[in-house]
C-alpha cells in the first residue's frame, strides 16, 4: 500500500495553515510532513487537514476555488495580498485587507469610469464594484440600499467609506452643483472631531455613522444625511501612553496660524493635562515638519520626530478642516466660536483643585491653575468667578423650603470637582460634535429625495486590557450587526432555499441572540439592571455588578456571562468578583471593568454648571445647551440613560438596514503593527471566522447567491410585451428569457417564485436587469422566438418544413464541400504527383515484403533471425515513406535512389528465405513419421485423462453438497444469535448516541475557549501581558491515564479502553506505524499478535477511506469504490462484534456479480472475486467483459482493496456466493499477468 501524499493544509497556531504531504496513517489521526522545512512534522486530526487543490493559484471569487474550505480561502487571501490584490469576493460579499500603504491608479477617475455599470465578475473585486451594484439595485428594484462596512479598529472601514461616497459623488452627482463638494466635505470635518490614534489604528473613528447620499426620481445625487452614534466621550479627558485624543486639538496646536493660536492661547500639547498624559506627536510629512516652530513641539516631538501616515497630517489637515467648515456654510465668527470651544475643553483640563480647611470642608481652584480657567471662562463666554463656583459645589433645592424649595449650595470634595470639570468639558464638546453634524447635514438639502444608499462605518470588535462602558455599547451594536448579517446572508438564505424547494444542505452558524437578550432584555439585561441602579439614591457600581452576576451568570462553563477569573488574561483575573464580568460574545470573551459604568451611562451636568453655560455670553455655547435635557432636572426616576439612547438609535438604524437592500464589505487588519507587506495568517483567520465569512463559503460551495423574482422581471417588460405576451405567467416569462440566452442548466434553478443563479452566473443575466429602454425591444423579440420555436417543436407542420429546410441545407453543404474537395484535390496532386508515385511503389514494395513475412512464418528454424532482417527493411521502408510524406522538397532523383536501395535489400531476403525452405521441406518429413507415434501414445493418455476427469467432477459435487449444508448451518445459528444479541444491539446504540452528544458539546465548548485564547494572547501581545494557561486541545484524545477523569473521550477511543482494561485487547498497537504493522503481517510466527496487527492494519484502513471519501471530488466519489455496493451496504448495518467464526474454515472464497458506477445495461455486468484468509481479504479480482482485469495482493494493494471483515462483508449470508479453492484459482491463473509469480 503507497499513501497517495497529496498536498493538504494543516492548522496552525501562527499561520493558520501551513503546506504540508501525507506521511502516514495514526488511526483517527494522520502524519504529515509541512513542504517547507522550517516547520516541524506533526501529527494532526483529520478535522484539521483540508485538501489543498493548487496553492499558487488565486481567483477573485473564493467560490471558484476547487475545495471550498477555510484553508484555501485564506491562502487566497494571502496569495492575493502579496500581488497587491487587496479584495477579493466570497459571492456578493466585499473582503478586503488594509495595504497601509498607497497602491497606484487603485482610485483614480479612470479606474472609477472603468466600474461605472459593471457587474459583479467582469472586473477584479473593488470597493466601487460594490457601489455600483448599490446603485444599480436601487435603480432596477427601486429600493434603497445600505454598504455595510465592518472590521476590526484599523481594518480600513473609515477609508472604504470614503471611497464608495468619492465614487457615487463622481459619477451622479455632477449636476448637483455645491451637494457633490459638502457631501465629500463632511468626511474631513467629522475625521477631525471623531477619530484619533489608538494603539491599533492611526486614524480610528471613535463614533458610528450612516452616511446617506439621495437620489432623485431620475437617479442623480440630490443630497444626503448623517447619522452619528455613541462618541467616545471618556477620550476626551484620558488616553493610554500610546494613543492621542481627538485630531482637533493637535490640529489647533499645529496648524492653527499664529494669530488664531494667540487668540486662543494655545500652546504645545505638552502644556494640557487632557494631550500631555498621551502620545503628545504630531502627524506629519517631511515637509509639514519644517512649518511646525519648537515652541508647539511637544518632547517626544523634539526626541522621536513627527509621525508618518499617508493619510494625516496635522498641519496640512487644519487649514482643509477650514476650508471644509467654509463650504457646509459656518461663516468665519462660527469658525472662531468653534475654535474657541475646542480650546476651552483644553484650558478646562488644566484646572486644578485643592482642599480647604473650614468646617464645611470642600475644594478650591489652585491658584496655579487660575490663568486656565480666565481662559476657559472668557472662551465659554461666561465670569470666571461663576465658572469657578459651579465647579467647586453644587445647587441642591430642600424639600421643606417652600413651594419650590431653598436652594443650597453644597461643596464638592476634590475628587468631585474634578469629576464635575470633566462632565463640563464632555458636555461641550459632545454637544460642539451634535452641532457640526447638524450644520453639515442642513448644509445638504434632501427634499426631493426618492431613494437613498446608505454607508454605515462604525466601530468595530473591541478589546483591550481595560474594557469600559464605551468598549461595551460598541461590542453590543456589532453583536446585533452580527446577527444582522446571519439573518440576511445565511439564516434568511438557507430558509429561502427550502421555501423554493432547492435542496441545498444546512450549513451550522453561531447563533448569538442568547447574548442580545442578556443585553437588552427589557426585565433582567444589562442595560436595565445599569439603569435600575442608576435611579437608587447612592448608586454603587459593586451592587450593579453583583446583581448582574445574581440574575444573568451561571455556573456552566459554557455560559455567556462569567466572573472576572475565568478570563485567561492574567490581567483580568486580578479584578474581584463586584468589579466586572466576562462576556462571551460572538468573536470571543471580553472581561470589562463597571467602576466607570454608572458614571458613563449618566453623562448630566449638575445644576449649577447648567444653569451657567445656559447664561453664557457666547452665541454657540448657547445654542449647543437651549435644547438641554438635563437628567437631574427631570429627577432620577425620569432620566434618559445613554444606553438606553443608544438603544433607541440602535433600533432605527437596524429598521433602517432591513428595510433596504443590503451589500457587505469586510475590512480584515492584515498584522497588528500597521505596517504594509505584512500579513500574518492567524490573525486574519480569526477574523473571517467571527465574521461569519467561513459558514458564508460553506453556504456558497452549495447554493445560489444571486436571484431575482419572477415577478420583478416580468414587470420590468410588461409595458413593452406585444399583446400576445401580455397574459403570460411570470415563471413561464423567466423560463423563455433564460432559454433563449443559452445559460448552462447547472449555473441556474427555478424555485417556486424566483430565478436562482450559482456565484459569477448573474453577470451573464444581469444585461437584463439593468437593461435601458432601447434595447427592451430586443430582448422582448429574444423571449418571442423561444416561444414560438418551443411550439413550432411540438406541431407536425413546423416539423415538416424545419426538415425539409435541414435537407436543403445538407444539400447545398454536399454540394459545396465536393466542389471544393475536387478542386484541393486537383492542386495537391499536381503538386505533390512526384511524391505520391513514389509512396506507390513504396506501397507495392511493402506487399512483397508483407508476402516475404508470411512466407518466413512457415520456418521452423532460424525464424527469429529472419523476423529481425525483416523488421530492419521494413523499418527502413517505413522511414522512407515518412521522409517522403513530411519533405515537401524531396526530388525524383532521391526517390528512386533509395526505391533502388529497398528494392535490394528485399530481393535478397527472398533468395535466402528460398533456400531456407527447401531444407526445412526435408526436415518435415522425418518430423512427421515422429508425430504419428506421438499420436498412439496421446490417444492412451486422454482416456486416462477423462476417467480423472469424472472423478474429479464426483468430488466437486460433494465438496458443494457439504458446503451448502455448512451455510445453512452458520445460518441456523446466526439466526439463534441475533435474538440474544438484539436487545445488547440497541443498548449499544444508545450509549454511543449519548456519547455523540457528549462529545459535540465539548467540542463546541473548546472551540469557544480556543478563540478565547487567541483573543487573550493578541491581547497579551499587545499590552505585554500574561496568559495563563495552555490553549485548550480542541481536537486531541486524552491518554488512558484519563480514562476515569473529567474529560470525555470520543466513542471510538472509549470502546478502545474498555476493551484493553477487559482484557480483550492483549497488544496496544495504537502508536505502530503502518511498515511496522504491515511488517509485522509478514513476518511474524505469534498467532495471537498476527491477528491484533491485521485488526489495527485495517481499522485504519477504514479511518483513511473515510476521510478521502468526505473530500473527494463528487465526480470521482462513485469512482473510487473498492468493492460491490451491496457488500459496502452490508458494512454500514449495525452489529455487535462476532463471537466467533461458526463451523468456518479459514481459507475461503465467494464470487458476487459487480456492476461499475456509469454502466447502465446488464451486458457490462462484471465478476468481484474475493479469498478470505480467516477474517480479511487476501486476493482480490475484478472482471469485466470491457476491461482489463484487476488484481489485488493484500500486502502489495490494500489501498485498492476492501477493508472489510468477512462478518461485515454478509458474504457468508448470500446464497451462492461462496465457491471452491479451484474455481476462484482458475479464474487467478487465466487472468494472471505474466510478470506476476
Amino acid at each position: 500500500m503507497t499513501i497517495d501524499k497529496q498536498l493538504v493544509w494543516v492548522r496552525d497556531p501562527n499561520e493558520g495553515f501551513v503546506l504540508a504531504r501525507l506521511q502516514e496513517l495514526m488511526g483517527e489521526e494522520a502524519d504529515v510532513f509541512p513542504v517547507d522545512n522550517k516547520y516541524p512534522r506533526r501529527v494532526c486530526n483529520f478535522d484539521d487537514i483540508f485538501p489543498a487543490g493548487e496553492p499558487t493559484k488565486d481567483v477573485d471569487d473564493n467560490c471558484e476555488l476547487m475545495f471550498l474550505n477555510e484553508a484555501t480561502l485564506l491562502n487566497n487571501m494571502l496569495t492575493r495580498y502579496k500581488n497587491n490584490k487587496i479584495y477579493t469576493y466570497v459571492a456578493n460579499i466585499l473582503l478586503a485587507v488594509n495595504p497601509y500603504e498607497d497602491i497606484p491608479d487603485m482610485y483614480s477617475s479612470n479606474t472609477i469610469k472603468k466600474y461605472q455599470g459593471r457587474s459583479l465578475g467582469e472586473l477584479p473585486p473593488h470597493v466601487f464594484a460594490i457601489a455600483d451594484k448599490a446603485f444599480r439595485d436601487m435603480k432596477s428594484l427601486k429600493q434603497s440600499q445600505s454598504i455595510i462596512v465592518s472590521g476590526e479598529s484599523g481594518a480600513g472601514k473609515t477609508e472604504s467609506t470614503k471611497y464608495i461616497l468619492k465614487y457615487l459623488c463622481d459619477l451622479w452627482a455632477k449636476g448637483a452643483g455645491p451637494v457633490e463638494q459638502k457631501i465629500l466635505d463632511a468626511n474631513p470635518i467629522l475625521e477631525a472631531f471623531g477619530n484619533a490614534k489608538t494603539t491599533r489604528n492611526n486614524n480610528s473613528s471613535r463614533f458610528g455613522k450612516f452616511m446617506e447620499v439621495h437620489f432623485s426620481n431620475k437617479y442623480q445625487v440630490v443630497g444626503g444625511h448623517i447619522s452619528h452614534y455613541l462618541l467616545e466621550k471618556s477620550r476626551i479627558c484620558t488616553q493610554s501612553s500610546e494613543e492621542r485624543n481627538y485630531h482637533v486639538f493637535y490640529l489647533l496646536c499645529a496648524g492653527a496660524p499664529p494669530e488664531l493660536r494667540a487668540a486662543l492661547k494655545i500652546t504645545k500639547p505638552d502644556d494640557y493635562l487632557y494631550l500631555k498624559n498621551g502620545c503628545t506627536q504630531y502627524f506629519t510629512s517631511v515637509q509639514s515638519e519644517k512649518k511646525i516652530n519648537a515652541s508647539q513641539k511637544s518632547k517626544q516631538q523634539q526626541a522621536k520626530g513627527g509621525l508618518r501616515d499617508p493619510i494625516l497630517d496635522d498641519v496640512e489637515d487644519f487649514q482643509r478642516l477650514h476650508q471644509a467648515l467654509s463650504r457646509v456654510g459656518l461663516s468665519e465668527a462660527e469658525k472662531k466660536s468653534v475654535y474657541s470651544i475646542v480650546a476651552a475643553v483644553l484650558h478646562l483640563g488644566n484646572v486644578q483643585f485643592e482642599e480647604e480647611g473650614g468646617a464645611r470642608g470642600g475644594c478650591g481652584v489652585a491658584p496655579r491653575s487660575e490663568p486656565a480657567l480666565a481662559a476657559a471662562a472668557a472662551l465659554l463666554g461666561v465670569d470666571p468667578a461663576e465658572l469657578r463656583m459651579a465647579l467647586v459645589s453644587r445647587l441642591m433645592q430642600s424639600s421643606r423650603g417652600g413651594a419650590k424649595g431653598t436652594a443650597i449650595m453644597v461643596p464638592l470634595k476634590t475628587y468631585e470637582a474634578c469629576s464635575a470639570r470633566d462632565a463640563l468639558a464632555k458636555a461641550v464638546y459632545s454637544r460642539l460634535f451634535d452641532f457640526i453634524v447638524r450644520r453639515i447635514n442642513g448644509s445638504i438639502p434632501s427634499s426631493a429625495s426618492a431613494y437613498y444608499i446608505g454607508v454605515l462605518d462604525i466601530a468595530g470588535f473591541e478589546y483591550f486590557q481595560m474594557n469600559s462602558f464605551e468598549q461595551f455599547c460598541i461590542n453590543y451594536c456589532n453583536e446585533k450587526l452580527q446577527q444582522f448579517f446571519n439573518e440576511r446572508i445565511l439564516k434568511n438564505e438557507q430558509e429561502l432555499y427550502k421555501r423554493e424547494g432547492l435542496n441545498v444542505p444546512e450549513i451550522r452558524f453561531v447563533d448569538n441572540q442568547d447574548c442580545i437578550d442578556l443585553i437588552e432584555s427589557k426585565n433582567h439585561g444589562v442595560f436595565h439592571i445599569l439603569d435600575e441602579e442608576s435611579k437608587l439614591p447612592k448608586p454603587e457600581y459593586g451592587h450593579f455588578t453583583n446583581a448582574v452576576h445574581k440574575e444573568l451568570g451561571g455556573s456552566n462553563a459554557n455560559a455567556r456571562l462569567q466572573l472576572p477569573r475565568a478570563s485567561r488574561l492574567k490581567a483580568h483575573r486580578t479584578l474581584r468578583d463586584h468589579e466586572g464580568f466576562l462576556l462571551r460574545h460572538f468573536a470571543g470573551a471580553v472581561c470589562y471593568n463597571t467602576s466607570q459604568f454608572i458614571e458613563k451611562n449618566n453623562d448630566a451636568l449638575h445644576a449649577s454648571l447648567e444653569f451657567l453655560v445656559q447664561e453664557s455670553n457666547n452665541t454657540l455655547v448657547q445654542q449647543l445647551f437651549e435644547t438641554s435635557d438635563n437628567n437631574n432636572a427631570k429627577g432620577k426616576l425620569n432620566f434618559i440613560s445613554v444606553g438606553a439612547k443608544f438603544q433607541s438609535q440602535l433600533s432605527q438604524l437596524m429598521d433602517k438596514l432591513k428595510e433596504n437592500g443590503t451589500n457587505f464589505i469586510r475590512c480584515i487588519k492584515p498584522n497588528s503593527r500597521m505596517v504594509g507587506k505584512q500579513i500574518e495568517g492567524s490573525l486574519v483567520l480569526t477574523q473571517l471566522q467571527c465574521s461569519g465569512t467561513i459558514a458564508v463559503l460553506s453556504l456558497m460551495e452549495h447554493g445560489f447567491p444571486s436571484r431575482a423574482p419572477f415577478a420583478d422581471l416580468h414587470n420590468m417588460y410588461s409595458s413593452y410585451l406585444p399583446p400576445k405576451l401580455q397574459n403570460l405567467s411570470p415563471k413561464v416569462f423567466c423560463q423563455a428569457i433564460v432559454h433563449s440566452f443559452g445559460l448552462s442548466d447547472k449555473d441556474y434553478k427555478f424555485g417556486v417564485t424566483r430565478v436562482f443563479f450559482r456565484p459569477g452566473k448573474y453577470s451573464e443575466f444581469d444585461a437584463i436587469m439593468r437593461s435601458d429602454p432601447d434595447s427592451l425591444r430586443a430582448i422582448v423579440d429574444s423571449v418571442l422566438a423561444w416561444l414560438v420555436k418551443s411550439r413550432w417543436r411540438r406541431g407536425i407542420f413546423s416539423v415538416l418544413s424545419i426538415v425539409k429546410l435541414k435537407h436543403k441545407l445538407a444539400y447545398r453543404r454536399r454540394c459545396l464541400v465536393t466542389l471544393q474537395r475536387c478542386v484541393r484535390g486537383h492542386l495537391a496532386r499536381r503538386r505533390h504527383r512526384p511524391r505520391m508515385r513514389g509512396l506507390a511503389k513504396l506501397r507495392a514494395l511493402q506487399e512483397r515484403l508483407a508476402a516475404v513475412r508470411g512466407a518466413a512464418a512457415q520456418l521452423r528454424a532460424g525464424r527469429e533471425r529472419v523476423h529481425e532482417q525483416l523488421a530492419r527493411v521494413a523499418a527502413a521502408l517505413a522511414a522512407a515513406q515518412a521522409r517522403i510524406k513530411s519533405d515537401e522538397n524531396i526530388t525524383s532523383e532521391e526517390i528512386e535512389s533509395t526505391y533502388a536501395e529497398l528494392t535490394g535489400s528485399v530481393e535478397s531476403q527472398m533468395t535466402a528465405l528460398q533456400k531456407a525452405m527447401v531444407d526445412q521441406k526435408n526436415k518435415e518429413e522425418q518430423e512427421r513419421l515422429r508425430k504419428i507415434e506421438e499420436e498412439m501414445r496421446a490417444a492412451e493418455e486422454a482416456k486416462r485423462q477423462e476417467q480423472e476427469r469424472i472423478r474429479q467432477e464426483e468430488e466437486n459435487r460433494r465438496l458443494k453438497a457439504e458446503m451448502e449444508a455448512r451455510r445453512k448451518a452458520e445460518e441456523a445459528e446466526r439466526a439463534r444469535s441475533e435474538e440474544r444479541d438484539r436487545a445488547a444491539a440497541l443498548a449499544l446504540q444508545r450509549q454511543m448516541e449519548l456519547a455523540a452528544q457528549d462529545d459535540l458539546a465539548d467540542r463546541d465548548r473548546l472551540e469557544q475557549e480556543r478563540r478565547d485564547h487567541e483573543m487573550a494572547v493578541r491581547l497579551a501581545k499587545e499590552t505585554n501581558g500574561h496568559v495563563e494557561g495552555s490553549p485548550p486541545q480542541l481536537r486531541s484524545f486524552p491518554t488512558m491515564d484519563s480514562v476515569n477523569g473529567e474529560n470525555r473521550l470520543n466513542r471510538s477511543e472509549r470502546v478502545r479502553m474498555q476493551q484493553a482494561l477487559q482484557g480483550k485487547q492483549k497488544y496496544d498497537l495504537s502508536k505502530w506505524k503502518y511498515s511496522e504493522l504491515r511488517d509485522t503481517i509478514n513476518t511474524s510466527c505469534d498467532i495471537e499478535l498476527l491477528e491484533a496487527c491485521r485488526h489495527e492494519f485495517h481499522r485504519r484502513l477504514k479511518v483513511y477511506h473515510a476521510w478521502k471519501a468526505r473530500n473527494a471530488r463528487k465526480s470521482t466519489l462513485a469512482e473510487q469504490e473498492r468493492a460491490p455496493q451491496s457488500v459496502l451496504d452490508a458494512a454500514k448495518a449495525p452489529r455487535l462484534p462476532a463471537r466467533g467464526e461458526v463451523l468456518g474454515a479459514r481459507h475461503r472464497y465467494f464470487r458476487i456479480p459487480f456492476v461499475r458506477p456509469g454502466a447502465d445495461c446488464e451486458e457490462r455486468r462484471g465478476w468481484w472475486y474475493a479469498h478470505f484468509d480467516g477474517q480479511y481479504v487476501a486476493r482480490q479480482m475484478e472482471l469485466h467483459p470491457d476491461k482489463t482485469p484487476v488484481l489485488l495482493r493484500a500486502g502489495v494493494d490494500d489501498m485498492q482493496m476492501c477493508e472489510l471483515s468477512l462478518e461485515e462483508t454478509g458474504l457468508t449470508r448470500k446464497r451462492g456466493a461462496e465457491i471452491l479453492e479451484h474455481e476462484f484459482e482458475r479464474e487467478w491463473q487465466r487472468h494472471a499477468r505474466p510478470a506476476q509469480p
